[in-house]
């Protein structure tokens, strides 16, 4: 890597508690103490949500919502190791969530996810996952 290429990132002290509060809810859609059917997951989207995914596939929220389904009828045991956490704010109510991810010590991940804080509780807006070349 070559020098100062990678950003000094830093959570603004007043947004470490809404960190934390995130923090606990990644990744997201495999935590169940935040719910494992599709009630729950709908619950946890907001409306037009949609994501990239780690391929750079674009899927909207209906298309999410059946593969969890799907995944949850047939549950794998998966490990994930999160680091490297980082909020921002974007707008009142608004974060932006970073954060590395390794699944199962092999793959390695970044991952970014919008969450919306509303009335019905935090809602994910958007989130991408990309794969990490050898560093």
């Amino acid at each position: 890597m070559r020098p100062q290429m990678e950003p000094v990132l830093s959570t603004d002290a007043a947004l470490l508690a809404i960190l934390e509060e995130l923090k606990q809810r990644e990744p997201i859609f495999h935590r169940p103490e935040f719910g494992t059917t599709r009630a729950d997951f709908e619950g946890m989207m907001h409306t037009d949500f949609w994501e990239i995914g780690a391929s750079g596939r674009r899927y909207a929220r209906e298309y999410v919502l059946n593969e969890l389904e799907k995944r949850h009828q047939h549950p794998q045991k998966e490990e994930w190791e999160t680091s490297e956490f980082h909020c921002r704010l974007l707008a009142p109510d608004l974060y932006l969530l970073t954060y590395t991810l390794i699944q199962d010590k092999i793959r390695k991940t970044r991952r970014s996810t919008i969450w919306q804080y509303t009335l019905l509780g935090w809602k994910i807006v958007f989130h991408q996952g990309t794969v990490v070349e050898d560093e």
